[in-house]
């Protein structure tokens, strides 16, 4: 599924964020905030991927993404990518079954296992944040 954002001329601001997301956009905020306060040194930048995937938003250290954010009409989902040590970790954890199962059957490539998680209210947020701990501490 394809951003909501698909001008390349035109970054998405936080108002065209907040409109689009509607209820969900506190949610996006409180993902990135918890990002931002637990890797204070992040980068947070507005990433186009082309006509076929729009605009994302990625909160990243030095290397890598440490958390995809990807708008759609009404929602947004959450994406990230883990090594096998972090993958490993997530598996021993309390995190919901279900994102472990599909973490297990991601495909795995040179950077990781990817997982994209959708959030259109708060139930999974606090296993979103807990796959942020573990991203960030490996």
């Amino acid at each position: 599924m394809k951003s909501i954002f698909t001008d390349k001329t035109k970054e998405p601001s936080e108002e065209d964020l907040q409109q689009v997301l509607g209820e969900t956009f506190m949610l996006w905020k409180s993902l990135a905030e918890f990002t931002k306060q637990s890797y204070p040194k992040y980068i947070e930048y507005w990433h186009f991927s082309g006509d076929k995937y729009g605009w994302n938003f990625r909160i990243s250290d030095k290397k890598r993404a440490l958390l995809y954010l990807l708008p759609r009409d009404g929602f947004f989902k959450a994406a990230l990518v883990f090594g096998q040590k972090a993958t490993d970790e997530i598996l021993k954890s309390e995190i919901d079954e279900n994102i472990k199962n599909e973490i297990l059957t991601a495909k795995v490539y040179a950077e990781g296992r990817g997982i994209r998680i959708t959030v259109n209210d708060k139930s999974n947020l606090d296993d979103i944040k807990k796959l942020i701990t573990i991203k960030i501490s490996n």
